[in-house]
């Protein structure tokens, strides 16, 4: 029984947090072949021409989102129309579409943005007519394509752009829980989830990041700098109209995740772990990690932090997630809340950052619109898993399409 149990806990962190559009697509679901297929520098590209179309006549650039390996086009492909046929209904509006995937979605947003370059450079010189290009991305896919773009305009190369949209794109950062990050290491074999969460783009885009080496977690040094080069090249492309959609709500409200509430316990395997919402405070638990083999026991703390996991946002199944994990390696398992806050509202149409609780939670109708860095943005009447494209959101966009 014992060997049993070690082999559980060495073999729990093989999964990786993921949202809606890097899930498996539904049983016997076929995506139309593309008409083009890419070879990028760092990835690659599938094109399908818009209706009637006989190339490349008035482009939709989308990059994919972050997560651990090579894209899965066919799964982004089917995660754009799971919910609202978006792809589908650009395609009948005459719009092509061209999916950007990357060899390494870890990579660092710097150079799987190249990608993205080469991607508008040979739309380009492919294109038929002069119809101005809409560029962007989700998620992570949003800031890919933002420095990019940004870039381009530095070096004064002419990338023809009129519209730039980031759908949950965590402009100010993205959140996954502390305790969940140290989980990640505290595992006692190299794994899947410890290789996600200590990637360059993880480093770079987590609001907060848990140092493995250290024990404590802040703004990584990989963070720090990227803001600092995406402040080189300008911040934002500045030719193009500027679009942000956000999964979470915009009045204020949040999920029903209480501060310091047990969230997810684990009995049998990593007997007496457990782990709690984010609360306010200066030295708050947020995890108790215990583990038989080599047996071990520590607590993760945090200061200072507001109330993360109940915020207003695209949500992630970040402990549903790990709660199917131990379930399938034979633990007993308490999960309270399966879900909680990813990319928070104020982050992705980039109106706030998140330190404060007061801008955290944030009734956006009571702040002006010029506030944001963007030209226009929306969020969601109702809470919504993180890139998931509804038709509330997916119209909003359709309606905006360049010219």
């Amino acid at each position: 029984m014992s060997e049993q149990i070690e082999q559980a806990e060495r073999g729990v962190g093989e999964f990786t947090l993921t949202g809606p559009l890097a899930t498996a697509p539904p049983a016997g679901y076929t995506a139309p072949e593309p008409d083009e297929e890419w070879t990028l520098r760092g990835g690659f590209a599938h094109v399908y021409y818009g209706e009637r179309n006989q190339g490349i006549v008035r482009p939709v650039i989308m990059a994919d989102g972050f997560n651990l390996g090579k894209s899965d086009l066919t799964w982004l492909y089917a995660g754009l129309g799971r919910d609202f046929p978006f792809l589908t209904e650009l395609r009948r509006r005459g719009r092509d579409v061209i999916l950007v995937g990357f060899d390494e979605r870890s990579a660092s947003v710097l150079d799987n943005a190249r990608t993205v370059t080469e991607a508008v450079l040979r739309t380009l010189a492919q294109r038929l007519g002069g119809t101005r290009l809409m560029v962007g991305g989700f998620s992570m896919g949003g800031l890919v394509a933002r420095y990019a773009l940004a870039k381009m305009e530095q070096e004064r190369m002419d990338h023809q752009t009129g519209v730039y949209f980031s759908y949950d794109t965590p402009h100010r950062g993205a959140y996954i829980p502390i305790g969940l990050q140290a989980f990640a290491h505290f595992i006692p074999v190299p794994n899947d989830f410890a290789r996600q969460m200590n990637s360059p783009a993880a480093r770079q885009m987590l609001w907060r990041h848990y140092d493995a080496m250290t024990g404590q977690n802040g703004v990584a040094p990989e963070r720090r700098e990227f803001l600092q080069r995406l402040a080189d090249v300008g911040g934002w492309p500045r030719i193009p109209r500027l679009l942000a959609l956000a999964n979470g709500r915009g009045d204020g409200t949040g999920i029903a995740v209480p501060p310091g509430e047990t969230v997810l316990k684990s009995e049998r395997v990593y007997p007496g772990t457990a782990f709690s919402a984010q609360a306010q405070g200066r030295e708050v638990t947020v995890a108790e990690l215990k583990r038989r083999f080599p047996e071990s026991e520590k607590t993760i703390t945090t200061g200072d932090l507001p109330e993360m996991d109940g915020a207003p946002g695209g949500t992630l199944r970040s402990y549903g997630i790990l709660a199917d994990a131990l379930k399938k390696a034979g633990a007993d398992v308490d999960l309270r809340h399966e879900e909680v806050c990813f990319v928070p509202t104020v982050s992705a149409v980039a109106l706030r950052d998140l330190d404060q609780q007061k801008d955290l939670y944030a009734n956006l109708d009571d702040i002006g619109p010029d506030e944001s860095e963007v030209d226009d943005f929306t969020w969601s009447s109702t809470t919504t898993p993180h890139t998931a494209v509804t038709q509330e959101l997916g119209t909003w966009l359709l309606d905006r399409l360049p010219d």
